[in-house]
């Protein structure tokens, strides 16, 4: 009954506040980490601080990046949502749903169990679209050319290493291919553990953001 309460709230303040219209176009990838359980998101734009912004992550909950003409608070409403117990896809369109401005939105989210959910609005700009894969998700809009996103796909499944390792991969493949059609400016990675400490500053495994440079996946990759 209380689950039921704080989703009914939740969808109550998607339906009154899901207005925001900031024009962050850009490419990102979340994903969970198989064979650790780590959620990660990262995120580079022709956009100042895009950090604040696009990546969201809680550990032992799931990974959200919301970009387009972006709503922030499909970051924080989503993560609350699979807190309590939506997987990403039933929490991706039940914020979705209830968005006026949903045809504009770009948004990507993965569960702790690995379930991925992506939405593209028909009214992101392109190049825009997305495509998910085992236990990942990469999403673009305002790209160069259509094959940005399937680029990173590629790149993130042929890498080795570490998640951070093969999110960067996946973000420097999208800038190879053509990446944002404006150029490039900010940069972000954050990933989170498999399972909550109850200390959110521990549960970050990676936090960095490069907020303007120009060249902002060379001065993250550093």
């Amino acid at each position: 009954m209380v689950g039921a309460l704080h989703l009914g709230l939740i969808a109550g303040a998607v339906a009154q506040e899901m207005t925001v219209r900031r024009p962050v176009s850009t490419y990102s990838i979340v994903a969970r980490d198989s064979a650790t359980g780590q959620l990660g998101v990262a995120v580079q734009s022709h956009w100042f601080s895009v950090g604040p912004l696009v990546p969201w992550a809680e550990a032992g909950v799931g990974a959200v990046a919301t970009q387009s003409f972006v709503d922030p608070r499909y970051g924080p409403l989503g993560l609350d949502l699979m807190r309590l117990g939506r997987s990403a896809p039933e929490a991706l369109h039940a914020l979705v749903s209830t968005d006026s401005d949903s045809t504009v939105r770009q948004v990507a989210m993965i569960d702790a169990q690995g379930r991925v959910a992506a939405f593209t609005g028909r009214r992101a700009v392109p190049a825009a679209g997305h495509y998910t894969g085992a236990q990942y998700s990469v999403q673009a809009n305002l790209m160069e050319k259509p094959t940005v996103w399937p680029a990173m796909a590629r790149a993130y499944e042929n890498a080795q290493g570490d998640l951070a390792e093969r999110l960067l991969q996946a973000l420097e493949a999208a800038e190879r291919e053509g990446g944002d059609i404006r150029g490039k400016q900010s940069a972000a990675i954050l990933i989170v553990g498999p399972e909550s400490t109850g200390r959110a500053w521990a549960d970050r495994i990676v936090d960095l953001r490069v907020e303007d440079h120009p060249d902002p996946l060379v001065e993250l990759r550093r």
